[in-house]
């Protein structure tokens, strides 16, 4: 599969979001795709999974077997669980019995069996979560595109993911992915593509596991367990060894603190300090 040129704005006048993009995705590879908040790789995840057209250029090779998992799962189907993956199984090409078993079985892999006849919108986020990624993996994609799909499971869940992806570069399938945390995979990418001011670039096999740049403290408080999850999978310590809820030191890569200091504030946490002095990648 192969991405030309392309460009890609909203609305005939609008901004362009990305512009002269040039992708290669060969079969049988692992490729992610790195940039700050912002910076339209969400835009170009959306392009490579056929959600949007292009506004210029164009996209060959696409396989016709593609699957997606967005950022945020639409959880307000009028579906259960498993009757909403049958539906997306028949709608992938497999026939209703073998949809409804593969059903079962990557629910099971996920840790979310029990809530196989839960309502779509009666599901835990963390748990939704894992039947918007069950979703993808139904039908074997030859190409199989993940924005942030780690975002909100728990750590099990994550590692079955890990392996899921695996599982398909290996049969070879094509999988592109976009996540926060730069241990993800770390290593294991047959090629990086980064995204900034609306232009893509591969990066060079030598740069890729360069050390991080700057780091951001942040020190927070907030009376129950550390949500799942966080943006940069920060390193989190406790400022007082005998109080591990209440306040807390995280450490993570400045282009994600942004997201970290809003995912905490969001989840009724206090921030009491936040520095770089001293901080080494």
């Amino acid at each position: 599969m192969r991405l030309e040129r392309v460009g890609r704005r909203y609305g005939p006048r609008g901004p362009w979001v990305l512009r002269g993009a040039v992708l290669d995705l060969p079969a049988a590879s692992l490729v992610r795709v790195v940039g700050t908040n912002g910076t339209g790789k969400s835009t170009l995840l959306r392009l490579v999974a056929g959600i949007d057209a292009p506004s210029e250029g164009r996209v060959t090779g696409r396989p016709p077997r593609t699957a997606y998992v967005p950022e945020r799962f639409p959880a307000a189907l009028p579906f259960t669980a498993t009757d909403y993956l049958v539906h997306l199984g028949r709608v992938q090409g497999l026939g209703r019995a073998t949809a409804r078993a593969r059903a079962g079985e990557w629910l099971e892999r996920f840790g979310a069996a029990e809530h196989a006849r839960t309502e779509l919108a009666e599901l835990s986020k963390g748990t939704g979560q894992k039947v918007a990624v069950a979703q993808a993996l139904l039908a074997d994609p030859d190409l199989l595109v993940l924005d942030e799909a780690w975002t909100g499971l728990d750590t099990t869940a994550r590692a079955e993911l890990d392996r899921a992806v695996r599982e398909r570069v290996a049969a070879g399938g094509t999988a592109v992915f976009v996540d926060h945390d730069p241990r993800r995979l770390a290593g294991e990418a047959d090629a990086v593509y980064e995204v900034a001011s609306g232009a893509v670039r591969a990066v060079p096999a030598a740069v890729r596991e360069a050390p991080h740049g700057p780091r951001v403290r942040i020190t927070a408080s907030g009376g129950k367990p550390l949500p799942e999850g966080l943006p940069g999978a920060p390193a989190a310590e406790p400022q007082d060894p005998d109080d591990t809820t209440r306040h807390l030191v995280l450490t993570v890569d400045a282009a994600h603190s942004d997201a970290l200091l809003a995912a905490l504030l969001g989840a009724s946490w206090h921030i009491h300090r936040l520095d770089s002095e001293g901080v080494r990648a």
